[in-house]
């Protein structure tokens, strides 16, 4: 077995060495490197050529944002970022995934030794995963352009409702998922004639810096799910981290419902868990589009809602753009996806299928 080079770089000579070990005892990693700053990053990236890196996010003499931006500018290599869970960890760690890093993993808080198991299988898996992604310079799916006819659609697409029907948008995602979205939100017309529900897998604290971060770069409002509330055409509502998000119709109006049931197959909040609350709603052409990610979410809970309503249209991200495929994949080869289309077209095709 060839084993996956790994450079760890993280100020803490502590996490060097946790991290370092974690990897090397797993067995399939080889930890080719360590650096104890951003700068040191840089310089031992280009001498070693690891297939993946683990970044520190705050670091002295070069952060791991601006590492990660010399790292993708002159060595595209994958990166998994470390971050703290403070407000500004959070921040940092949506600005380095929409710069180019595949994951993130948050630092445990107090001492490391007691929440070690659950780290090291995460640090594991998720370096496991990026190592098998494709990066490129100044990664960014808008300019891997896919042409229009790539979209992929069956001879036969559901029914579609009367012009007067409502429309709703939802979307589900996983790893890859903020630097897809930001692509997609911030695409959307001001004028979209639908709400849309994001599930995006993102523990809590961090669900609230990407909308912020989505609303500041977009044309439609973005923001953090609040329960009970509203939802309006133009405006995304992305699933706390940490609480399911299901949409609950009160006569002619949508509300927000927000849950913290057990986890469905790992994940809270779960797409499944959104698409199987959509089920209830009368009089809606309903859109649904999975983008990268890793595992099925969403897959079930589609095909509960294909049941329950004739009038789903169903989007799966094409392999030729996913950073990872496994969720688009399962509703593809569940006969579940009604088009499949590459990330730089999504937003054109919601926006006409929304219309």
């Amino acid at each position: 077995m060839t084993l996956i080079n790994v450079l760890v770089v993280d100020d803490s000579a502590f996490m060097r060495k946790m991290i370092s070990e974690i990897l090397t005892e797993d067995g399939r990693f080889q930890v080719v490197g360590t650096a104890v700053h951003g700068l040191d990053g840089v310089n031992k990236v280009k001498r070693l050529r690891p297939d993946v890196i683990t970044m520190d996010v705050q670091m002295p003499k070069l952060d791991g944002l601006e590492a990660l931006k010399q790292i993708m500018d002159e060595c595209p290599t994958p990166v998994v970022m470390l971050s703290s869970e403070t407000r500004k960890g959070a921040e940092q760690t949506i600005q380095a995934i929409s710069t180019g890093a595949v994951d993130f993993i948050t630092k445990p808080s107090g001492a490391i030794s007691l929440d070690i198991k659950t780290v090291e299988k995460e640090i594991c898996n998720k370096v496991y995963t990026a190592a098998a992604v494709k990066v490129h310079k100044k990664i960014n799916n808008a300019e891997k352009h896919v042409p229009i006819e790539h979209i992929k659609q069956p001879i036969s697409l559901p029914e579609r409702p009367s012009p007067t029907s409502k429309r709703f948008v939802a979307i589900g995602t996983s790893t890859g998922g903020p630097r897809a979205l930001q692509e997609v939100i911030t695409a959307l017309p001001k004028d979209l004639r639908a709400p849309v529900a994001v599930v995006q897998h993102m523990p809590p604290g961090f669900t609230a810096s990407l909308s912020e971060r989505l609303n500041q770069i977009s044309k439609v409002t973005v923001k953090e799910a609040e329960h009970g509330e509203l939802m309006k055409k133009g405006t995304v509502y992305i699933a706390p981290g940490g609480y399911h998000m299901e949409v609950k119709s009160s006569g002619v109006a949508l509300i927000v419902s927000l849950n913290q049931e057990p986890a469905d197959n790992g994940h809270r909040p779960s797409v499944n868990t959104l698409f199987r609350s959509l089920c209830a709603l009368k009089n809606y052409q309903i859109i649904t589009c999975v983008l990268t990610g890793m595992g099925n979410d969403g897959t079930l809970g589609l095909k509960e809602l294909k049941k329950a309503n004739p009038h789903v249209l169903s989007i799966a991200e094409t392999e030729e753009t996913a950073i990872v495929y496994g969720m688009p994949k399962s509703i593809i080869n569940e006969g579940l996806a009604d088009y499949q289309v590459p990330l730089n077209q999504m937003a054109s095709q919601l926006s006409n299928l929304v219309d």
